[in-house]
This record gives structure tokens, C-alpha cells and sequence, in this order.
């Protein structure tokens, strides 16, 4: 597999395509925090982290959808920077989803994070995904 973080978004998005309520997926230390990224802003309902299979082990991701109308609470997941073409971005010019309504993962010298704790830090980064 070349891209892992792409095949993580696009699993969560065939996940939500097909109703599912539950998503699995091999972990990896980015995906984990990504994972932790969705849930704290309310995009995924639960996660849980297993050791188990493997030596990295695996991501359950319960999926979020609103009970009376059963739309996700995720609309759309798009990978930004590839392993061919990388999208980087410094502090003054981080991108703004939706016009601040949606959230850019980024992976920074600081850790992984959104855009707005990116820009609170003063730091740039790597553009792994945008999220509405």
C-alpha cells in the first residue's frame, strides 16, 4: 500500500457510503491521532484502539449519524497531500474548510492538528485532509 492515510479516509468513507455503523482499520500512530482529531470535534461517535492483530493492531471507528434523519455527521473527507505531490503550508497561510465550519488535518512539527490549534501555535505543516 502506498498511501495509508487514503486508504484510512476512503475505508471511514465507504463506511458511511454503505451505512455501516462500525469501521475497521490497520492502525499506525498517524491514523490514531487523526482518529482522536474526529472524535474530539465530533465527527465520529467512538473509537477503540486493538492491539491484538498484527504490530500495529487495528482501529475500530463507530460511525455518527444524526437518529431522526440518519445523514453522517461526516459529509465529506478529501485527501489533500499525496505521497506524490505533497501540500505543505506555513503559518500565515493555512487553509480555512467551509470558511471555518469544517476542519484541515494537519501534521506539524508539534504533533498532528487541525487548522485552528495550528494557527493558535503559530506553526505550519503538512496538509493530510480536509473534513466537513
Amino acid at each position: 500500500m502506498t498511501d495509508p492515510i487514503a486508504d484510512y479516509l476512503t475505508r471511514i468513507r465507504n463506511g458511511v457510503g454503505a451505512g455501516h455503523r462500525v469501521v475497521e482499520i490497520p492502525a499506525s500512530n498517524l491514523k490514531k491521532e487523526m482518529t482522536k482529531i474526529l472524535f474530539d470535534k465530533g465527527y465520529i461517535l467512538n473509537y477503540k484502539f486493538e492491539d491484538e492483530n498484527g504490530p500495529q493492531g487495528t482501529i475500530k471507528i463507530a460511525l455518527k449519524y444524526n437518529p431522526k434523519t440518519k445523514v453522517s455527521a461526516i459529509r465529506d473527507l478529501t485527501r489533500v497531500s499525496s505521497p506524490g505531490l505533497r501540500k505543505y503550508a506555513d503559518s500565515k497561510s493555512l487553509p480555512r474548510v467551509l470558511n471555518g465550519l469544517g476542519i484541515a488535518i494537519l501534521s506539524t512539527s508539534k504533533g498532528v492538528m487541525t487548522d485552528k490549534e495550528a494557527r493558535l501555535l503559530n506553526v505550519g505543516g503538512e496538509v493530510l485532509c480536509y473534513v466537513s
